[in-house]
């Protein structure tokens, strides 16, 4: 296994961090800014939104540097963001600072991602890209659950300290640099877009978040308010949440070498399944937490073979669509967030949020279906 690998695996685990431990921080934040749950989840779909529109700004500004010098300016961003969110006395300076911070998220797992895959054979690059992933799934492991329990205990500004020294820590890692990196091309990577089945990919992607952050954005809440745990409680669900979805990526990164259609429509079925499933669990505490490490597990299996799907239907500018994905990718966590939000606000009640996670990744599962029912079309000639 490349060291370079664990080295993009490491950056993954500080930038997933600082992304999904606000979920886990909901009512803390908003106690302390005096702002409600679904205004503290606009903190989550700001992020996403500026990973979203920077992410393929990003990837064209820096095409043209040496691929280390670009990953270690990004995690910089990423470093001065954590300490704007840590020092922010208000709820505009905290958006602002999360939107700062989500400058680097997209450039970076788009780009490394396909760095990943080029340090490895051919036949092993979804594997590659899920070991770097796992960095993301073991902040959810340990990243979230430590730095929900470090913010109930100190406050919400110290997570984002310890998450600033992560960044630190980083750096002081060996990234890879990316060999025999071909010119940057703008009229070569805008062309790649007109392939229909990449753009039905990158659907695939918006609705994947969409439906899994429609539920995870709440989960805290959810867990408070009506599994009726304790604050550590939720923390240690957190950790269990984050076991299933390191599994899941890995076992997805299995899939995708072997399958990417069956491991998509599998996952999306799957998904939708555990999510409504919850709605009906979530009332007791142990079928509530086997529910969602089996939801965890096929969630994060779909992660990395919708980066590999994409960069496969996307092969003549792979550090843009690989970057596109991951904009789809926050415009469904935003879209996901929204969508959670608005359940709250309309009154239904928090144990609706998981039927409307449902309904969305039904229609990822559509989109699917859709994609590989019939052969790729070849390009229009001029």
């Amino acid at each position: 296994m490349p060291i370079a690998l664990l080295a993009l695996a490491l950056s993954a685990f500080a930038i997933g961090t600082t992304e999904f431990v606000i979920m886990g921080l909901l009512p803390e934040v908003a106690g302390d800014l005096a702002v409600s749950l679904p205004d503290v989840g606009w903190l989550i779909s700001g992020y996403a939104l500026g990973v979203a529109i920077s992410a393929p700004i990003m990837a064209i500004a820096t095409a043209r540097l040496p691929r280390k010098t670009c990953l270690v300016l990004l995690m910089v961003i990423f470093i001065i963001g954590n300490v704007l969110c840590a020092l922010a006395y208000s709820y505009g300076l905290l958006m602002i600072a999360r939107v700062v911070t989500a400058l680097c998220h997209g450039a970076f797992f788009g780009i490394g991602a396909v760095v990943a895959a080029g340090l490895v054979p051919a036949n092993r690059g979804a594997s590659a890209v899920a070991l770097m992933f796992t960095g993301l799934t073991l902040a959810n492991v340990l990243g979230v659950p430590a730095g929900t329990w470090l913010g109930q205990l100190f406050g919400w500004r110290a997570t984002f300290w310890c998450v600033s020294l992560l960044g630190a820590a980083a750096l002081l890692v060996s990234l890879p640099a990316q060999r025999n990196a071909v010119p940057a091309n703008l009229a070569r990577e805008m062309s790649a877009l007109r392939n229909g089945r990449l753009l039905l990919s990158l659907l695939m992607t918006v609705f994947f978040a969409a439906a899994m952050f429609t539920l995870f954005s709440y989960i805290a809440p959810l867990l408070l308010q009506v599994t009726h745990i304790s604050d550590r409680g939720v923390s240690w669900t957190l950790f269990l949440i984050g076991a299933g979805l390191t599994v899941g990526n890995l076992l997805g990164g299995r899939l995708a070498d072997w399958r990417v259609s069956v491991a998509l429509i599998l996952s999306f079925a799957l998904i939708a399944l555990f999510s409504v499933l919850f709605r009906w669990t979530s009332g007791t505490l142990w079928p509530a937490e086997i529910t969602l490490f089996f939801w965890a597990m096929a969630t994060f299996c779909t992660v990395p073979v919708l980066q590999f799907n994409v960069v496969a239907h996307g092969n003549d500018a792979p550090n843009l669509v690989s970057t596109l994905n991951i904009s789809a990718f926050n415009i469904g966590n935003a879209l996901g967030a929204w969508a959670g939000g608005q359940v709250i606000d309309a009154g239904l009640g928090l144990t609706m949020v998981p039927l409307a996670a449902g309904r969305l990744a039904l229609g990822g599962l559509l989109i699917c279906l859709v994609t590989f029912s019939r052969p790729p079309r070849r390009p229009l000639t001029a």
